[in-house]
């Protein structure tokens, strides 16, 4: 690997001196390393974990493995844990994959498109794969994979469970070179070791986000003990049913012998088993009194409350898994919009990890990505209805937004949207009125939203739902 981080080097260094700017910065937790020319002093972990990384030297983390297999576990057993990964992998990756640029740049969209092409990203089974991957094992080891000319040409996500990050007690790659190993879990054998660049390690909620040696953490591996209570309680519902919900019948013959108790118990068994409802004949005093079932077998209040304490640990409100008994709508409005703040944060997380291969393809290109004002995020931040996402931009053009962020909130990528719009003036017009108005309105209460048109638009405060503005449009 050493004559591929010459030459990152050296794209480093060309970059710099062709944009006329000082050398492109280090790439993510590169000078988190030992002996690095910094200041720092002191140990970033705590006591507890200096202890685990100097046994975690030869073996993955037991820890996050058994973590990782108890939550397969549930995703396979459990439908509604199953929906909990799919809905949020679902709703992070809503929209696909975009680049947004300050100012346009042909040569910073065409890499993006081969970049985007290469990695399959613009497949959304591929950012829901990752993003589920990263749900469900609270890390995403991806590894970028070069082909002899030094294109990135593949990412490929490794399993979490194999990947050891290679750190002292001091919380620091003991050497870049070889960040991270990959161990054979049945034989404990080194498969592989990457170097810093190779494998980005993205991490969702650690304990540490200083400390390289602190591993992310799966979304649910806090409810793994209530799942397991829930999952004893819904078997031993269905045990008490069958067991105690059919109907019985005590038979009482008074004065009868045993030999006369044991003829009519094989005949009454008999016909039962046969299928057949008989009457009972007796030539002695006695009778046959029904005793109902257990009358209680709608009594959950125990199964309740274990479900309302594994959907309170989960991200998504147990509304959207179907259960909707006694939740009022304004409550789960309001849990929703909790939801949709942890999916902006997985999103931010994904998009960080794909941006940071985007700028290892950029600096092998002789590109320094410092020198570029872009960003990698998905199209779509927020999960709302197209209504609710038009009346947003709407909005926000009516205070006055520049073109592009109304553009870039709507999850489109203004630079393609200027080229459209472009391709269609020199072939047709979209609107052909002839006595349409080019200029703006004149009021300047009103915003116009079209360049050919004069549409504008009005917002009312406290006119909408629950207090919200509303949004008048009319055409001027």
């Amino acid at each position: 690997m050493g004559m591929l981080d010459g030459l990152i080097g050296r794209a480093k260094s060309a970059a710099a001196k062709f944009a006329g700017v000082t050398l492109a910065q280090l790439l993510s937790n590169e000078n988190a390393t030992q002996n690095a020319p910094t200041s720092e002093i002191g140990r970033r972990p705590n006591p507890e974990d200096q202890l685990k990384y100097a046994y975690r030297l030869m073996w993955v983390d037991p820890d996050l493995r058994q973590a990782i297999l108890d939550i397969r576990e549930m995703d396979k057993l459990d439908g509604r844990v199953k929906r909990i990964h799919s809905r949020i992998a679902r709703d992070t990756v809503k929209g696909g994959l975009i680049m947004q640029q300050g100012q346009a740049n042909e040569t910073l969209s065409r890499e993006w498109d081969v970049f985007q092409r290469n990695l399959q990203l613009n497949r959304i089974e591929k950012l829901k794969s990752d993003a589920r991957g990263l749900v469900m094992e609270g890390n995403l080891p991806y590894q970028w994979v070069l082909d002899r000319a030094f294109n990135v040409v593949q990412g490929v996500r490794m399993p979490a469970e194999t990947i050891l990050p290679n750190i002292g007690i001091d919380g620091l790659f003991k050497d870049v070179q070889k960040a991270y190993i990959q161990f054979d879990i049945m034989t404990g054998a080194e498969m592989a070791a990457f170097p810093l660049w190779q494998l980005h390690h993205a991490r969702f909620d650690p304990d540490n986000f200083d400390d390289m040696g602190s591993l992310g953490r799966p979304f649910l591996d806090a409810t793994r003990t209530t799942w397991r209570k829930l999952n004893m309680s819904e078997e031993d519902l269905v045990i008490r049913r069958r067991m105690r919900a059919p109907l019985r019948m005590a038979h009482v013959l008074k004065g009868a012998s045993a030999a006369d108790v044991a003829t009519y118990r094989a005949q009454v068994e008999k016909d039962q088993a046969d299928g057949i409802i008989t009457d009972y004949y007796m030539n002695k005093e006695g009778g046959v009194t029904a005793i109902q079932g257990d009358s209680n077998l709608n009594q959950m209040k125990d199964i309740v409350h274990l479900l309302d304490t594994f959907f309170s640990g989960s991200p998504m409100p147990k509304g959207l898994a179907g259960y909707t008994d006694g939740l009022a709508r304004d409550i789960l409005e309001d849990l929703k919009r909790d939801y949709y703040d942890e999916v902006d944060v997985l999103q931010d997380t994904l998009s960080f990890a794909y941006e940071s291969g985007f700028r290892l393809h950029l600096l092998l290109k002789g590109i320094n990505p410092d020198n570029e004002d872009f960003r990698v995020t998905f199209a779509e931040r927020r999960t709302e209805t197209p209504s609710q996402t038009t009346d947003r931009a709407l909005k926000l053009k009516a205070l006055g937004l520049p073109q592009g962020l109304v553009l870039e909130e709507l999850g489109y990528d203004p630079a393609y949207v200027e080229r459209r719009r472009e391709w269609e003036v020199q072939h047709y017009t979209p609107y052909p009125d002839p006595n349409a108005p080019e200029a703006p309105p004149v009021d300047p209460k009103t915003a116009p939203v079209s360049r050919n048109r004069g549409v504008s638009v009005s917002v009312t405060p406290g006119n909408g739902r629950k207090g919200e503005s509303g949004t008048s449009i009319s055409n001027g």
